[in-house]
């Protein structure tokens, strides 16, 4: 038989903020910035198709000095879903 606990809604507003929390902690921030290399590797690509599609607008790119940043989200969000089309 199953032991049943009540809670009261401080509590139970306690345990779901605390598990918020926690899988909150465990998603990768998704405004930092991604060198070339990790975007890349992230998409599993070559350095020219990167360009490729930085150029075409495809990826957006940023940049800082000489130096060439994407944001997570934007790379995530380039992903399309190919059934829709």
């Amino acid at each position: 038989m199953e032991k049943k606990t009540q809670l009261t809604k401080g509590e139970l507003q306690e345990v779901i903020s605390k598990s918020l929390n926690d899988v909150l902690k465990t998603q990768p921030d998704l405004t930092e910035l991604l060198t070339r290399k990790e975007v890349i590797a992230l998409l599993k690509i070559t350095s020219p198709t990167l360009w490729s599609w930085s150029k075409q607008g495809k990826l957006k790119s940023y940049g800082i000095g000489s130096r060439v940043y994407y944001k997570r989200n934007e790379v995530m969000e380039s992903i399309i879903n190919l059934k829709s089309l």
